[in-house]
């Protein structure tokens, strides 16, 4: 069973001494070692675990805490980066360009150029941009290029602006404990699943009907709430959108695992949009890429749907 991997993430040297410099203080000296191995290394940890193809990714925050003047050239270098990997081992690894999101226009330039020039599958961008999330229409320009290029965005979790976790993670217990309440453990979810939302409820999937984004840990928290959002928008507010919101979570959007390997979750995910909507990532090197092939081959689901998420969707996503 061929399996191709979705959110995968990478960092280079340079982005480690530079906008990724929190990243050795975070995750470890080994974790970062595995992020910028882009080489025999990463191949031969996929080589044992069973993964054929990794898209990658470069880890979180990404560029979009940069400003609009730093993000450009930034994008340029870690994307070209990316791309020689990629051209190293063109059959295993292929890549999501990083953005200058702070910069439509140039984001809009660089996203082309990475997928017409690179080859690259589509983009990744970390949450808001500094405060300021998709449904500002100050970024459909991005989106816009996005759905023309065909090529996927995926929304990615960060933390939440600063004044949120000043808000609602900071209480009666330590720092640290506050801080993996605003990151893993809630509010990283917490935000990508409201930013999406925000983005259905902003018209953004009618204006761009064509538009498909992906996100991960098997929809964070949206498909548990789905049938709750619905009734009570139902009852209580006319969104004035062309479709209920259900179907644009059905229509536009893609999940994957990452790292989420839990049978529960995943069931529930399947009953509210269906198998055809999810795909297989295993959120290396923040969770083991054995693992995930593990929670793979042992879904209660068909050998045809294991199939589907294990490549299928990813190869008729992407039409490779």
């Amino acid at each position: 069973m061929r399996t191709i991997t979705l959110e995968e993430h990478f960092a280079t040297p340079d982005y480690v001494r530079g906008p990724g410099s929190h990243l050795s203080t975070a995750w470890g000296r080994p974790t970062v070692d595995a992020l910028c191995d882009l080489g025999d290394g990463r191949v031969a940890a996929m080589d044992a675990a069973g993964i054929d193809v990794q898209v990658l990714s470069l880890t979180s925050p990404g560029l979009e805490q940069l400003s609009a003047s730093e993000a450009p050239d930034w994008a340029h270098l870690v994307n070209d980066g990316l791309a020689t990997a990629v051209a190293a081992h063109p059959t295993r690894l292929r890549g999501f360009a990083c953005l200058p999101t702070a910069d439509p226009e140039a984001a809009v330039s660089e996203l082309s150029r990475a997928v017409n020039d690179l080859g690259f599958l589509g983009a990744m961008i970390n949450g808001h941009v500094r405060g300021r999330y998709l449904d500002d229409e100050f970024f459909w320009p991005i989106l816009a290029k996005a759905e023309e290029l065909r090529v996927p965005i995926y929304l990615h979790p960060t933390m939440p602006p600063q004044e949120v976790i000043d808000a609602s993670y900071s209480g009666n217990f330590s720092e640290q404990v506050g801080l993996v309440l605003a990151a893993g453990a809630w509010g990283w979810h917490m935000e990508t699943g409201n930013h999406l939302l925000r983005m259905v409820l902003a018209g953004v999937f009618d204006r761009f009907p064509d538009l498909q984004v992906m996100i991960g840990h098997l929809g964070e928290a949206l498909p548990f709430m789905l049938p709750r959002i619905e009734q009570v928008y139902d009852s209580f507010a006319d969104t004035n959108l062309e479709r209920r919101i259900s179907a644009y979570f059905q229509e536009n959007v893609h999940y994957t695992f990452a790292g989420f390997n839990f049978t529960s979750s995943f069931l529930n995910l399947l009953l509210q949009v269906g198998v055809d909507r999810i795909l297989f990532s295993a959120d290396y090197p923040y969770t083991t890429m054995a693992e995930a092939r593990h929670f793979l081959d042992e879904l209660p689901v068909s050998s045809a749907d294991r199939h589907r998420i294990a490549h299928g969707n990813a190869e008729r996503l992407f039409a490779i």
